[in-house]
């Protein structure tokens, strides 16, 4: 079968053959007809984010396919159904604190990588072997395109931070970094999840405008200026605005941006989803937090690359939660594609771009330069 090799750091991929996989016990082998090509892949593959594989290697992380064999074991997988491969493969040796990989992405650990070094390649390839549990039916949704499907991986990842807030019907939310890729979708995933109303702080006044026409008044977005996103390097050219709102203290800025966003909220904000990429300055992160009501919840799953500075005594007089999130639970794909079942999430405003196999490092260097909010690329190995 034909792979898209990840073998030296810096090199382009390259197109070759290799073995095709056979399933054995608690496995199936699948076709994949799409997979997502993250916009940072070309980060990872020049070296510039540096994540632990064991290469050589098809990189990949996750897809839609067919399954063509299953192990002995499988019980419900059959030969012929659409599946989502979903990449968080878990160690099954140890149920309370497994082994975590991301398949053909990332195996932080020395248990995560005998994980890799079994289920080594991804999803660019023609087939890909993965563990029966991270294979899900997607019979029910057949009649949407394979790669707008793919989608449900970005979705994935949102969808692990919304179910970690316990968001319910009727809450409120603040989803940090909303314009952006994860962000945009957190937003879209909370709307269908029955939030009240979903705060949408940022600075791209285009994109706050299309979440509300994509997804109603729900989204109550909030246009920061160039001040409150780099609190720690304010622009010497500032605006008149942002000097204004310079002369405040870190502590009166912190009070004006809670009244901004329970002024968008209409009065307390539930939880926080903190989906920032990897910037250097922690103060988005640390308002964000402060803005939350007494007893709510923060959840961090971004890419914040510095420590929080956050008050015990605040914490732990207003009950807050904190945590932290990687991914989503195991159940999470089975909800979110009844989700789109329902008709409660449309894919619709999602878009996709398509490359074949052979155009592997196109459709990388094409994901980087379009990877913003609604905006994903993918590859169809199989040529559908």
């Amino acid at each position: 079968m034909k792979a898209a090799m990840f073998k030296t750091i810096g090199q382009p991929l390259t197109i070759e053959d290799i073995p095709e996989p056979v399933p054995g016990a608690g496995e199936v082998l699948v076709r994949v007809l799409a997979a997502p090509v993250l916009s940072y892949a070309q980060e990872v593959f020049t070296g510039q984010r540096h994540y632990p594989l064991l290469l050589p290697l098809a990189p990949g992380c996750g897809a839609v396919g067919i399954v063509e064999k299953t192990g002995p074991d499988a019980t419900r997988l059959k030969p012929g159904q659409l599946v989502l491969c979903d990449p968080t493969v878990r160690s099954r040796d140890d149920a309370l604190s497994p082994d975590i990989m991301l398949q053909g992405w990332t195996a932080p650990g020395e248990g995560a990588q005998k994980l890799q070094a079994h289920f080594r390649h991804g999803s660019f390839a023609e087939k890909m072997l993965l563990p029966l549990e991270n294979a899900f039916s997607l019979d029910h949704l057949r009649s949407i395109d394979p790669a707008k499907l793919t989608w449900l991986v970005t979705l994935l990842v949102s969808y692990g931070g919304l179910l970690a807030a316990n968001l319910q019907p009727g809450q409120v939310i603040m989803v940090n970094g909303a314009t952006g890729h994860f962000g945009s979708a957190a937003v879209a995933l909370a709307v269908a999840m029955g939030a009240a109303r979903v705060v949408a702080p940022g600075r791209n006044e285009q994109t706050l405008n299309n979440l509300v026409r994509r997804f109603g008044p729900r989204v109550r977005p909030v246009l920061l200026s160039e001040d409150e996103t780099n609190e720690s390097k304010r622009s010497e050219a500032a605006t008149s605005s942002s000097i204004k709102y310079s002369a405040y203290s870190l502590s009166e800025r912190e009070a004006l941006n809670r009244q901004r966003f329970m002024e968008a909220a209409e009065g307390p904000i539930d939880c926080l989803l903190d989906l920032l990429g990897p910037i250097h300055d922690p103060a988005p992160t640390r308002r964000g937090i402060m803005t939350v009501r007494p007893g709510g919840t923060a959840v961090l799953m971004g890419g914040v690359q510095t420590n929080l500075d956050i008050p015990y005594n605040y914490v732990m007089r207003n009950n807050l939660v904190i945590r932290g999130q990687w991914m989503c639970p195991r159940h999470a794909p089975s909800l979110l594609v009844e989700l789109i079942h329902s008709g409660l999430l449309n894919l619709e405003p999602f878009s996709v771009s398509t490359f074949p196999l052979e155009q592997a490092n196109q459709a990388v260097h094409y994901a980087y330069e379009h990877g913003g909010a609604f905006q994903l690329t993918a590859l169809q190995p199989s040529g559908i």
